[in-house]
């Protein structure tokens, strides 16, 4: 099944410890697992930001809400048992707990903090984009926005002259490592007589080998197998082993078959992948805001 939402998981939860015994975080999260049939791969599966697995920082955050209304106290660290407030609420058999329920108890609207509008988004926390964890908001609202800017960017890369997209290509690939510098690892071969060449960067610094670049900035029309395959006698033509095919636009399924079959390594990248990549090392882009999360660090409080 799919990983359940933070507040699915409350119920299930306040059973689980409502033996009044003392329970770890790990053992909790572990058999809430088991409760809702996750499978190792869902078990396992990370947050967008890669920080954190997604389940366990649903657990996490079923446990603060929890214990923001007073059903479970603190024992010490990462231990934990139910209420005598939480035994109370499970003696009324309550069908589900959600941050709606929770709002019956004042402890919890004092912990939240009691205005108008955090009332109005527990009343609304039904609504599936609010069952996120205030991690998976951060890391979706990041993934729409870094979406959106790299069709901005892609737009703006296939307007761009062909020598300008060369050179973007080129300058890419020193960003990411192959070479050193731009003056001594990479340059964009002469417009006219190139011999299916737009780019020559070096593998490393010293220049052992040498990788080929072959840049189309197309808009919409898909690169297919008779391109590649110009690119690969091109790489002939200079003995070259190493290639990079870098579209604005993308490959079709028969160009991507046919770089499995032969001996030459010949990498593509096509829009999407160029944008991500620019974006990544920071090539026609730049930061305008950071957000700096912290936690608490158990490590200073390690008499608890």
């Amino acid at each position: 099944m799919a990983i359940p939402d933070f507040q699915t998981i409350m119920l299930p939860f306040m059973l689980h410890i409502a033996d009044g015994q003392e329970h770890t975080t790990t053992e909790t999260h572990d058999t809430l697992a088991k409760v809702f049939n996750l499978t190792d791969e869902e078990a396992n599966q990370y947050l967008p930001s890669g920080n954190q697995k997604t389940f366990y920082n649903r657990v996490f955050w079923a446990k603060a809400h929890l214990k923001m209304a007073g059903l479970i106290e603190n024992i010490k660290r990462g231990h934990f048992r139910i209420s005598q407030t939480g035994k109370d609420a499970l003696g009324k058999k309550p069908k589900e707990i959600n941050l709606r329920y929770l709002k019956q108890f004042p402890v919890y609207l004092e912990n939240i903090g009691r205005t108008k509008d955090s009332e109005k988004i527990i009343d609304n926390a039904v609504d599936i984009e609010l069952k996120e964890t205030p991690e998976e908001v951060i890391a979706n609202s990041y993934l729409k926005i870094r979406k959106n800017l790299a069709l901005e960017l892609l737009s703006k890369v296939k307007v761009c002259t062909p020598a300008f997209f060369e050179n973007l290509v080129v300058e890419l690939l020193v960003k990411m490592g192959y070479g050193g510098t731009i003056k001594e690892a990479g340059k964009a071969t002469r417009l006219t007589s190139d011999g299916g060449i737009d780019g020559i960067i070096k593998e490393d610094r010293l220049g052992l080998d040498f990788i080929y670049i072959q840049a189309k900035r197309w808009d919409s029309q898909s690169v297919g197998r008779p391109d590649i395959q110009s690119f690969v006698g091109a790489l002939d033509g200079q003995r070259a082993t190493k290639g990079v095919f870098i579209t604005t636009s993308k490959f079709s399924e028969t160009a991507i078959e046919y770089v499995k079959t032969i001996t030459k390594k010949v990498i593509l990248i096509d829009g999407e992948q160029l944008t991500n990549y620019m974006i990544d090392y920071g090539l026609g882009v730049s930061t305008f805001t950071t957000f700096d999360l912290k936690r608490v660090d158990h490590d200073y409080f390690g008499e608890e």
